[in-house]
């Protein structure tokens, strides 16, 4: 299956699940205070739906939905859902319902105390899912990481990552005092800033403290440059020979390369690209074997080999396992941190001078996280991190989105006063408006970075 058919699916599949646990919350809470809900759709339906309950052909099979006062459906634009709540001011926009009496069974006539409730209940949903996934890959997978004290060797950097001040065969103590654990936490760490990082490495078997201008962290990000950042440096050793000019110069398995014609080097990769510089003539290998060293006289042929394998370092990752009760903890600690870096990078992009807006990205760039395989551990990994950016998206504080309408039943909670409905009508043009301005930039981001730039 085409790759960007299985990342559409993923996304589709992810989006679906979200949307209806996000409005279930909603829905569910309407339904506890006795609020009448008239919709509840999968997907939005201008003019016209995919299917309803409601529709003739349906309910002349199932008699009894013709009474159901809710209307199930799935309409025909795949950016979301929603349930239409009886007397409330949303995105239907249905101004002709408040111009009735209120009744009852409307949302308007509820205590400020339950309204909040409904309209928060979505973001919750969001967030509980978020820990339940998490903990479910916490005890059916658990916790894989690289530890960064097990770069016995250091690392190997990308040009980019040079550019800032790293060296090849640096180990990375510290980033501004906090010491660095899970090597994939490495670039997220430097980018998360407002200011200037400070950076401690081991480099040739000292500390060296240097520091990284914010300047340079914002070009750094812009041009990518953390993507392969950073790789794990493997030595020299070899695993065979099948020369026979390298066994005659005294070659060996096992052996283990650390000096080319006297330069020492650490990275297999370096020898590599060493030995093609020195085709058809001989070089100085210092190797050891055992406790032993010595310099070998070896010939390399004109493709700039020397006739051996390397073996690979065995690095390994860490595995950290759950019981079911262990799970619940860490998934509420793992959701945390997401929350945290997030919102952080929310705080970033509001910034100009970090210049995060440029990437803000649309329906392309949430699809394009999803792996090019179906893989249920990322899967679901990936929809526990899109339910917290719902989470945290939805609670902003502008008219048209959850956040919006609880700020206002808040600030009824707190004054007494109720904004009136003309009030609540225009706040929600504005709010609709700045999502519509949001919708169309981030997903022209998507559009220019993708198919143009």
């Amino acid at each position: 299956m085409d790759a960007t058919l299985i990342k559409a699916l993923q996304l589709v599949l992810s989006l679906s699940i979200l949307v209806v646990l996000h409005e279930g919350g909603h829905f569910f809470f309407s339904k506890l205070f006795r609020v009448k809900v008239e919709k509840f759709f999968l997907f939005f339906d201008p003019y016209f739906h995919l299917f309803s309950t409601k529709d003739k052909w349906f309910t002349r099979l199932f008699p009894k939905c013709k009474d159901n006062e809710t209307a199930y459906g799935i309409g025909w634009l795949p950016f979301g859902g929603y349930v239409k709540i009886a007397g409330m001011i949303d995105e239907s926009m249905d101004t002709e319902q408040m111009k009735k009496p209120v009744q009852p069974w409307e949302f308007r006539a509820k205590p400020a105390w339950q309204r909040f409730l409904v309209m928060i209940a979505g973001i919750v949903m969001n967030i509980l899912l978020a820990v339940a996934i998490y903990c479910g890959i916490c005890y059916t997978w658990g916790e894989k990481y690289f530890a960064n004290e097990d770069a016995v060797y250091g690392y190997t950097f990308n040009t980019a990552a040079q550019g800032l001040g790293f060296e090849n065969g640096d180990k990375i103590i510290s980033i501004d005092g906090e010491p660095i654990d899970d090597v994939n936490a490495i670039a997220m760490t430097l980018l998360l800033t407002e200011s200037d990082r400070t950076v401690v490495v081991e480099r040739d078997g000292r500390e060296e403290r240097f520091t990284i201008p914010f300047e340079q962290l914002v070009d750094f990000r812009r041009s990518k440059g953390y993507e392969e950042m950073l790789m794990l440096r493997t030595p020299f050793r070899i695993d065979s020979v099948a020369s026979p000019a390298a066994l005659d110069a005294g070659l060996r398995a096992g052996d283990e390369v650390v000096a080319l014609n006297g330069e020492r080097h650490i990275e297999f990769a370096e020898y590599v690209g060493l030995l093609a510089d020195h085709k058809s003539s001989d070089v100085q290998l210092t190797v050891v074997r055992g406790d032993s060293t010595a310099v070998l006289t070896v010939p390399v042929n004109a493709d700039g080999k020397i006739g051996v394998t390397g073996a690979r370092h065995d690095y390994r990752l860490r595995t950290k396992e759950y019981t079911f009760w262990q799970s619940i903890p860490a998934g509420i600690r793992r959701t945390g941190s997401v929350i945290a870096n997030y919102w952080e990078q929310l705080k970033l992009i509001v910034q100009p001078k970090t210049q995060m807006y440029e990437e803000l990205g649309g329906f392309i760039a949430i699809g394009s996280i999803f792996p090019s395989a179906w893989n249920w551990q990322d899967f679901w990994s990936k929809c526990a991190f899109i339910s917290i950016i719902l989470a945290i998206m939805n609670i902003l504080p502008i008219p048209g989105l959850d956040g919006g309408h609880a700020i206002f039943t808040l600030w009824e909670m707190i004054t007494g006063r109720k904004p009136s409905d003309r009030f609540l009508e225009a706040a929600q043009y504005v709010g609709l408006a700045i999502i519509l301005v949001l919708l169309v930039y981030a997903n022209g981001n998507d559009i220019y970075r993708f198919f143009i730039k």
